[in-house]
């Protein structure tokens, strides 16, 4: 029988000398991404109810007209009637957050991946990594290195949320039609012009559906995460499974269910119905 290679080991006394020669600058990063987070927090609890209803519902609206907007002013009200307001937005705020930390990276490096082969060659096999590590797992080392709350839950987000940002950015520029690309060249076109203004715009469809798919998993890793802290939705379903209390927990998965509707079909719909 051959003998177990000490990877778990190996493991351990990496992620401890990351901890002992930057655990400082990694605690005092955590404390001004919580402050903000906090704030940020804070902030949109003190909007009304009623007005955050009104903004999703113009949001659906310009999405998909009536029908949209009936469904998420429904939606929306339901899980305010359910005393799950608060959490629901500390929820939102976080999985927005991560989402949006996650495009402002993956769609500037799924266009350099689609321009150079050795980047994506590189890259590829940790975004192979990113989306086939159970969830679960990104909460280990982020507990260590950030403690319990929203910090780590932000961290174990942005990695579990920024693969399809980065590949569904890549694909959608290669799938620009090459006749489009010479013609644009053709016609004196520089790399940055041919990227905005011929590049990205035809490539818009698969960016959002990249984005999209950020947004929901953001979303979801944002639910596990309250496993470390995070709070908001996700915590009523960690207490109902610890008190086997069937009906909280179901409000709480409910609710859950119709924010990520509403956020996958505005998402999926905004600024092309």
């Amino acid at each position: 029988m051959l003998p177990k290679l000490p990877l778990d080991q190996w493991v351990n006394h990496v992620v401890e000398w990351v901890y002992n020669h930057y655990g400082t600058l990694l605690g005092s990063i955590a404390q001004v991404v919580k402050t903000a987070i906090d704030s940020v927090n804070q902030a949109a609890l003190v909007v009304p109810w009623w007005l955050v209803i009104v903004v999703f519902a113009c949001l659906a609206y310009l999405a998909g007209k009536w029908k949209l907007m009936a469904g998420t002013v429904l939606g929306l009200l339901l899980i305010y009637d359910l005393s799950l307001w608060q959490e629901m937005i500390t929820t939102l705020v976080l999985a927005v957050i991560s989402a949006f930390i996650s495009i402002l990276i993956g769609i500037p490096l799924g266009i350099c991946t689609a321009k150079s082969i050795r980047l994506h060659r590189v890259l590829a096999p940790l975004l192979d990594l990113m989306q086939t590590m159970p969830p679960f797992v990104y909460l280990v080392p982020v507990l260590l290195f950030f403690n319990i709350g929203v910090v780590p839950a932000i961290f174990a987000t942005l990695v579990f949320a920024l693969a399809p940002a980065i590949r569904l950015t890549r694909i959608g520029i290669l799938q620009v039609p090459e006749e489009m690309v010479e013609a644009a060249r053709a016609f004196g076109s520089t790399d940055l012009q041919l990227l905005w203004k011929v590049q990205l715009p035809l490539a818009l469809p698969t960016i959002k559906a990249g984005i999209n798919q950020t947004l929901l998993l953001a979303l979801s890793m944002v639910v596990i995460a309250a496993m470390i802290g995070a709070g908001g939705l996700g915590a009523n379903v960690m207490s109902a499974l610890e008190t086997v209390d069937v009906g909280k927990g179901f409000e709480a998965g409910l609710s859950i269910v119709i924010l990520a509707i509403i956020l996958d079909r505005i998402s999926q719909k905004i600024g092309s119905a």
